[in-house]
């Protein structure tokens, strides 16, 4: 019974309902504008503060990115740089070397050319011409014989004499042809030497044509970068993000490495250290021990790349003068050394515990397995013991992935950061928007509940404005 308090009409609550809506309905056509403004208000209430957060973020958004491309340009204006200025030192060095032997190469050219232009003179030199008897003998030919027995003779004489002498002739002038055609053979080393000579120079030629194709090309790709482009600035952050995934991946590949180090090195940790003994409830002592090695090994691996100036993560070690730079060079190496020796060492002892375990195994077992051959056993541990030597130096290396990684992370997290506000921005204005359009619907919906009074008061101002213009019509007659 107390559930039916409200009804007007008891045991029909539709009709008791439809009671109550009519008795509500002029209060609700009253408070009209009321309710309107109810829910103007409540509309930009909520709503508001999601479109001002939505622009504001907007805003930010556009900011960061005006800051990630003035980061990103002078990152990419500084390895240009730095590129164009190894490229001119190449150049440098290229010329300076040509130049020191083109003097010398320049005396060996002239010589050679100077030695194959006498001895083509000297194939050009004609054998000297046939003596004074040439004459003579033309003489004689003419004196008629007459069927002379004596100038017949005479004349045989002069036959066999003069093919006598032109057999001479002839071998002295194939002789010299033979000496001029071995003058001529001898011209192939000079020219050969000239041939080599020439594709030395031009090989250096080629070598500081193509240094200064690549010059040019960075200079251009500097010019753009100053004007900031958008093409530059898309080459660079496609770059960025190559470098980033290579980065990553190469990383990635030194973790396993450590991991595979962590693993030599925590059973002869436990040992020393304890294995009893926690940091935390799961962190034992020696296991974090054998991590400090490792960070240790790869710190100085860092700091020898710093001093080689190979990377660029801290600029005060690369800012120090050479000699303070070779000191803290040979330290690291040092350091590097004896963490490999002490590696080397703890994987020795990590598979003298392993004998030590597998023969106590071994004995504790009923049957008795036989001894294995010491040359299979000399294998793995020199291979651990190896391996535990040239970790510390792998690791080394990962200080130019890390560099490439943390310089290309400033651009990738900055892309990600700037399409996360903006897809935030992009779900408060839609919410913004949702709230102004839900205060609408229900302002429809109020307005759909007070039809009929609505409907009441747009017949009385249509009678009404009817009225009013059928009093102004006569008015405007009498006028």
């Amino acid at each position: 019974m107390s559930d039916q308090f409200w009804m007007i009409w008891p045991g029909n609550a539709v009709a008791s309902a439809l009671i109550l809506f009519a008795i509500a309905m002029p209060f609700l056509y009253a408070a009209r504008r009321l309710v309107h403004d109810l829910l103007h208000s409540i509309g930009r209430m909520v709503g508001g503060p999601f479109r001002l957060g939505a622009r504001w973020l907007f805003a930010t958004a556009r900011d960061m990115k005006e800051r990630n491309s003035v980061v990103l340009l002078a990152h990419g204006r500084e390895e240009v740089g730095q590129h164009i200025e190894r490229e001119f030192e190449r150049i440098s060095a290229l010329v300076t070397r040509d130049l020191e032997g083109y003097p010398a190469l320049q005396r060996k050219l002239l010589e050679e050319i100077t030695r194959v232009e006498e001895d083509y003179k000297k194939c050009g030199e004609v054998p000297p011409p046939p003596p004074e008897w040439v004459e003579a003998v033309t003489s004689i030919s003419k004196v008629k014989s007459d069927s002379n027995e004596m100038v017949q003779r005479i004349l045989e004489e002069i036959k066999r004499s003069v093919h006598t002498i032109h057999d001479k002739a002839l071998g002295e002038y194939r002789r010299a042809y033979e000496s001029r055609h071995k003058i001529l053979n001898g011209f192939m080393p000079f020219w050969r030497s000239l041939d080599k000579t020439f594709g030395q120079v031009d090989q250096k030629l080629t070598g500081l044509q193509q240094t200064s194709s690549k010059i040019d090309a960075q200079m251009e790709k500097y010019e753009q970068i100053n004007k900031k482009t958008d093409k530059a600035e898309h080459a660079l952050t496609v770059s960025a993000f190559t470098q980033f995934a290579i980065s990553t991946m190469v990383l990635l590949i030194a973790v396993g490495g450590a991991l595979v180090n962590f693993k030599l090195i925590a059973l002869p940790f436990s040992e020393m250290v304890g294995s009893g003994d926690y940091l935390t409830s799961t962190m034992r002592m020696s296991d974090v021990a054998a991590l400090v090695i490792i960070f240790l090994e790869a710190t100085m691996g860092l700091f020898v790349m710093e001093t080689l100036r190979i990377t660029h993560l801290f600029p005060l070690i690369a800012n120090m003068n050479d000699r303070m730079r070779h000191r803290m060079l040979w330290v690291a190496v040092v350091f590097l050394f004896v963490f490999a020796g002490i590696e080397a060492a703890l994987a020795l002892m990590r598979d003298m515990l392993s004998a030590d375990r597998q023969a106590l195994v071994q004995s504790l077992a009923s049957a008795k397995a036989a001894a294995p051959d010491p040359l299979l056993r000399l294998i793995p541990t020199t291979a651990q013991m190896v391996l535990g030597f040239f970790l510390p130096f792998a690791l080394a290396f990962v200080a130019i992935p890390l560099e490439s990684f943390v310089y290309s992370l400033r651009t990738v997290g900055g892309a990600f950061l700037v399409m996360l506000i903006r897809a935030t921005a992009f779900v408060l204005r839609v919410l913004g928007n949702l709230v102004r359009q839900l205060c609408r619907v229900l302002i429809g919906v109020y307005d759909f509940t007070i039809v009929l009074p609505l409907l009441v008061e747009r017949l009385v101002k249509a009678a009404r404005s009817e009225g009013d213009s059928s009093e102004s019509r006569p008015v405007k007659r009498a006028a």
